[in-house]
């Protein structure tokens, strides 16, 4: 009995050595996805929860915000960090310029028609996408990280850099919800949020709020894809997964909802993480798309989210 139980104790311990690893370096990715992920979204639900405006283009900023970090690290010698420090500086601000300049000359002049921007916002995809293929060349080009210290867990080392990735996401969250719950700026978003006509009467400029939050969200875009382009590359063709996935972030979380967007973007980024390191890639693409199916069956509002009154 002695010799079984010690058996039983040996093949537990076994398959924890096994399967531990494995589950950990899957959750740690997924936190990386998640972190980069609830930015993204962020930006997205912002723009539809104060504009009512489907940024079908949201994607492309995020791609624009990669293309540009690397244009803006390559350009700088020296070491690493400085290149990625100006990047993570300029390429935002640049997307952002870009953004306000797309609903100054194109948003604006169709009066946020939620049918028009749509349309919009596909053409603004199109012709970001096509200058980027013009100027930049259908290669993916790699960002250098600013370093590449690695943490002893567990098992193995990891990644340094993509633990900071995730602490700098959670400090961007925090501020813009301290932002938008503590400042005027914030009530001011809100009320417009609210009631457009209402924040109009009370001398609020409805139009420079909107312009302000299509630039934010466009610039929370492109700070997660300076983040994250030093894991992956840089591609003209990068903004599609992004924004596919920030849309089942936002349904999943409820539009226009921060926690949610946050709750929504953990949960899709650990699920794929996981399924996708035991199972395949895609089999987390189908268990997304389900959920979103269920969502919008039985809680289209989201999780959330609240019901339109």
């Amino acid at each position: 009995m002695p010799g079984r139980a010690e058996g039983g104790a040996l093949g537990t311990y076994l398959r924890v050595m096994h399967f531990g690893p494995h589950l950990l370096l899957a959750a740690l990715e997924g936190l990386v996805t998640s972190a980069v992920l609830a930015l993204t979204a962020l930006g997205l639900s912002l723009v539809f929860g104060v504009m009512r405006v489907v940024n079908v283009a949201h994607g492309e900023f995020f791609m624009l915000g990669a293309v540009l970090a690397w244009a803006i690290s390559t350009a700088i010698s020296g070491h690493p960090a400085i290149g990625f420090v100006a990047a993570l500086v300029i390429a935002p601000l640049l997307v952002g310029l870009v953004a306000f300049l797309s609903e100054w000359l194109v948003l604006r002049r169709l009066n946020y028609n939620p049918e028009s921007t749509i349309v919009a916002t596909i053409g603004i995809l199109y012709i970001i996408q096509q200058l980027a293929l013009t100027f930049y060349g259908p290669e993916a080009r790699p960002v250098e990280p600013p370093f590449s210290y690695r943490i002893l867990l567990p098992w193995f080392g990891y990644s340094g850099y993509k633990l900071s990735v995730v602490a700098a996401s959670a400090i961007l969250l925090v501020i813009t919800w301290l932002v938008l719950t503590r400042t005027r700026i914030g009530l001011i978003m809100r009320a417009t949020q609210y009631d457009r006509e209402t924040a109009q009467a009370f001398g609020i400029p409805v139009e420079r709020v909107y312009a302000g939050v299509f630039a934010v969200g466009a610039m929370l875009a492109a700070i997660a894809a300076v983040l994250i382009v030093p894991i992956s590359q840089a591609h003209y063709l990068m903004g599609q997964d992004p924004l596919l996935l920030s849309f089942i972030v936002v349904i999943i979380g409820g539009l226009g909802s921060l926690r949610g967007t946050v709750v929504a973007a953990i949960l899709i980024g650990l699920s794929d993480g996981i399924i996708s390191m035991f199972f395949s890639p895609t089999l987390a693409k189908i268990i997304a798309t389900l959920v979103v199916a269920m969502v919008l069956v039985f809680r289209p509002q989201g999780l959330f989210g609240t019901t339109p009154r």
